[in-house]
C-alpha cells in the first residue's frame, strides 16, 4: 500500500469489480488507453484478478471516496506496449500506465498517484527509467505524463497501424 496526501493506492480485490465497472463502463475511460468498455461487473471482476492482479499494479483509492476510482501501475510484460528495451539497462526500466473514472478528472487524482508509484519504484525497486506509451489523441494522459515531468522520446507504429508516442522521465 502506498499512501499520499489525498490518496491510497492499494492492490485490488474481488469486491472491488462494481466500484470498477462504474467507471470502467464509461468508453471515454478506456477507448483512449486501448482497451474497450466494461460489459459487467463479472468482466470487471475478470480484469481484477488476471490484469489487475499483477505486481505493482494499484487501485487508487481518493480518500474522499472511499473505494477505488482508477488505476495506476507497471504495466503486465505482456500487454506492454514497448516490447522492445529502450536502454541498455532493462531491469532498471518498466513501462507504467493509469486511469481514472470521469468524475474524477481534473482534479490532480492521478500525476499525484504517479509521482507515488514512480517513487515506490525508484526508492524500494530501483527502477531508473520510466515509459508511458499514448495513443495519438489521448490528451489528457499526455497531459498527466507532462505534469509527472515526462518528455517525448520516439513515435512507433504497430501492426494495426496504430500510433504510440513514447514518453519517459529518469529519475535524480
Amino acid at each position: 500500500m502506498i499512501k499520499t496526501e489525498r490518496l491510497t493506492l492499494r492492490p485490488w480485490h474481488d469486491n472491488d469489480a462494481d466500484a470498477l465497472f462504474k467507471y470502467a463502463q464509461d468508453p471515454d475511460i478506456g477507448t483512449p488507453a486501448g482497451w474497450p468498455a466494461h460489459e459487467s461487473p463479472k468482466e470487471s471482476l475478470d480484469v481484477i484478478r488476471s490484469v489487475f492482479s499483477a505486481p505493482e499494479t494499484y487501485a487508487v483509492v481518493p480518500d474522499e471516496a472511499g473505494e477505488a476510482v482508477g488505476c495506476v501501475g507497471v504495466v503486465p510484460p505482456h500487454i506492454r506496449h514497448i516490447q522492445e528495451p529502450q536502454t541498455h539497462d532493462t531491469a532498471h526500466e518498466t513501462e507504467i500506465g493509469y486511469w481514472i473514472g470521469k468524475p474524477y478528472w481534473g482534479r490532480g487524482f492521478i500525476p499525484e498517484a504517479v509521482d507515488a508509484l514512480i517513487a515506490h519504484l525508484h526508492n524500494n525497486l530501483h527502477i531508473n527509467t520510466f515509459w508511458i506509451a499514448l495513443f495519438d489523441g489521448n490528451d489528457k494522459s499526455r497531459r498527466v505524463a507532462e505534469k509527472c515531468g515526462f518528455v517525448y522520446h520516439h513515435t512507433e507504429t504497430d501492426v494495426a497501424g496504430t500510433e504510440h508516442f513514447y514518453i519517459k522521465i529518469i529519475p535524480h
